[in-house]
C-alpha cells in the first residue's frame, strides 16, 4: 500500500488507538497528547492544502494563505492524486457525513 511498513507492533497499536476513539473530543485529546502544538499546526495546514488543491486553487494562493513551501504543496498534490488515496478517502467520508465542505477562497 505504501512505503511505510505498517506491520510492526508499534504502528498497528497506533492505528488501533485511533480506531478506539469515539468522538471529536477524544480525538482532540489524543492528538494533543501525541503531538506537539507545532505538529498539530503543521498537519492542519497540510490538510487545508489538500482541501484547497481539491478545489483547484493555485499554488501561489495556497502558499500565501498557509505559509507552506511550494515543495510541500507539490508533495501534498502528489499524495492527493496518488494511488493510496488517503486524502480522497477522508474527503469522501466527511462529505457523506455532511460536515465537510470544500470552499474556494
Amino acid at each position: 500500500m505504501s512505503d511505510i511498513n505498517w506491520n510492526t507492533k508499534e504502528k498497528r497499536e497506533l492505528v488501533e488507538a485511533f480506531l478506539s476513539l469515539q468522538n471529536k473530543d477524544e480525538v482532540e485529546r489524543f492528538l494533543r497528547d501525541l503531538l506537539t502544538k507545532q505538529e498539530i499546526d503543521e498537519f492542519s495546514k497540510r490538510f487545508e492544502v489538500a482541501q484547497m488543491l481539491s478545489c483547484n486553487i493555485q499554488y501561489n494562493t495556497i502558499r500565501e494563505k498557509t505559509g507552506l513551501s511550494s515543495t510541500t504543496i507539490a508533495r501534498i498534490q502528489k499524495w492527493l492524486k496518488g494511488p493510496i488515496g488517503g486524502y480522497r478517502l477522508v474527503f469522501n467520508n466527511l462529505s457523506h457525513h455532511n460536515s465537510f465542505k470544500l470552499e474556494k477562497g
